[in-house]
């Protein structure tokens, strides 16, 4: 049951992170938002620092449960056409709905481990479903270093989506275009 405690607080500390920014993220507000009595979340977190600890740790988990679902649902990526469509949805998903909460708490979150190490650990980039099909995409038509390339490559897309949270709006295909056609070079 702690195990469900401590998820559904940190699913709560997401959504507050998401609404209010990171000044916005306390105990209390944890409290109010999983509608619990005033101190669970101290009881479970008990520090600032371990709260953004749960909170990245949970946002990393459905991050990566994301892209094994969204590389689950792309056919084999055989052109640079079908790498971009993947890359678009992926983007999508990224600005709308849940994706978008995450996104915005992923950036807050990212912008802390800049000061803590142990955030910054925690976020680094992992190895995933989607990942792994971008890499093998590039690998599989001669680009030298694909890997450092993915890395690259999903990083400018990473970028745009922080780009469109900011000023709004979708990522245009164009853009998407350019960076495959990018990696590729």
């Amino acid at each position: 049951m702690a195990t469900d405690r401590r998820t559904s607080l940190a699913d709560s500390a997401l959504d507050v992170l998401a609404d209010e920014g990171v000044r916005g993220l306390t105990h209390r507000a944890v409290d109010r938002r999983a509608a619990v009595p005033p101190g669970t979340t101290s009881a479970y977190f008990r520090t600032r620092a371990a709260l953004l600890t749960g909170l990245v740790t949970r946002l990393v988990r459905l991050d990566q449960a994301e892209l094994q679902g969204t590389a689950e649902q792309l056919p084999p990526l055989r052109t640079p056409g079908d790498l971009v469509d993947g890359l678009l949805l992926l983007t999508r998903q990224r600005l709308t709905g849940e994706g978008r909460r995450r996104s915005l708490a992923r950036h807050a979150c990212a912008v802390e481990s800049v000061r803590d190490p142990e955030l910054r650990e925690i976020l680094l980039p992992r190895e995933n479903a989607g990942r792994e099909a971008v890499r093998s995409f590039l690998a599989a038509r001669g680009v030298p270093d694909s890997e450092h390339r993915a890395h690259t490559l999903l990083t400018c897309v990473d970028g745009l989506v922080f780009d469109r949270l900011v000023c709004g709006g979708d990522v245009p295909r164009e853009d998407l275009e350019g960076l495959v056609a990018a990696a590729l070079r």
